[in-house]
């Protein structure tokens, strides 16, 4: 992993040097819009919805629009004027219990890696928030905005989860009336959440999109149903990106879940600069390589030996010109 952002986690007199990393990613299927006749990208234009003209993006600005529909235009200039920070510290408000802490309001996961002079701060850090059961909110500078978040401990590593403002979260504007509920109705629901109680575990869900998504489109590269466009750089025996992309997706899927992942086959040959101490079955692969390196010299001295020969006939034949 890459880390893509570097400051300390400060609590009181205590500073934690540590980098962040983002804790998740995506493997949704992407596609394509095309020309369904010919399989043509489709290409979209920057047009102006007054004059109809492209519009070049030099001349391209912001706009905030208003509820009566008027447009206001925000310059560079202008944005710049707006508060920002680039501070590196994730700055500790205080520790709260967990479950005080509504799942809704969580946004974008991140671990949190210390640096090798904060190892010792960031385990207290983690066995304190591990002890007391609880979380610690924190505010944080990411992309020059200010963000409200937590830390908390996952699998021995702190994480930190961005959270969503109070005002982004939206209050249901519909009423539930589903008349009066009987006791044996309540008792045969509570009966069928024993009936399905249990653990929570991950591995035994899965996304089953991306490879039934694959299986499709090997169906019809196989079949033929391929277009070939103007921009196509692969030959028809080669698979096109979107199965390798698809079978990355699923390969990563299945080892996330812990099952085995299928490797691709090692090359025939072995590096010119493998180790003398390689294991033994990249032996053959040497002799290989040995033998295409004797074949490639063995034409030059052939070469050398008829030059040689052409030489003394050449003398023989002037030598029996002086005779005569």
């Amino acid at each position: 992993m890459r880390a893509i952002w570097k400051g300390s986690v400060s609590f009181g007199l205590v500073n934690v040097p540590v980098k962040l990393y983002s804790a998740t990613e995506s493997h949704d299927v992407s596609f394509r819009q095309v020309h369904a006749k010919d399989g043509g990208r489709i290409k979209y234009q920057r047009v102006c919805s007054i004059d109809g003209e492209e519009v070049p993006y030099a001349d391209i600005a912001k706009g905030y629009e208003t509820e009566d529909g008027e447009m206001v235009i925000l310059s560079d200039d202008d944005l710049a004027e707006l508060p920002s920070t680039s501070s590196r510290e994730i700055a500790v408000e205080k520790f709260v219990p967990s479950d005080q802490i509504d799942p809704m309001l969580f946004e974008k996961s991140y671990y949190l890696e210390p640096e090798k002079s904060g190892a010792k701060p960031y385990a207290l850090l983690r066995q304190a928030l591990v002890d007391a059961d609880r979380m610690a909110v924190v505010t944080v500078a990411l992309r020059q905005r200010t963000s409200v978040a937590v830390l908390r401990v996952r699998d021995d590593v702190i994480v930190l989860q961005t959270m969503m403002w109070p005002d982004e979260i939206r209050t249901p504007d519909f009423s539930i009336d589903a008349g009066e509920v009987k006791t044996n109705e309540v008792k045969m629901a509570q009966m069928l959440v024993e009936t399905l109680a249990g653990d929570f575990d991950p591995e035994d869900f899965e996304d089953d999109y991306a490879a039934a998504v694959e299986t499709l489109v090997k169906t019809k590269i196989e079949g033929g149903e391929v277009k070939r466009t103007a921009t196509a750089t692969k030959s028809s025996g080669e698979v096109v990106d979107l199965l390798a992309a698809l079978q990355k997706s699923v390969n990563a899927a299945k080892k996330a879940r812990g099952e085995d992942v299928p490797t691709a086959d090692e090359p025939a040959d072995a590096p010119a600069d493998a180790p003398a101490d390689a294991p033994a079955d990249e032996a053959p692969a040497k002799g290989a390589a040995a033998k295409k390196a004797t074949a490639k010299k063995a034409p030059a001295k052939k070469t050398a030996a008829t030059k040689t020969a052409t030489k003394k006939t050449a003398a023989k034949k002037v030598a029996a010109k002086k005779a005569s």
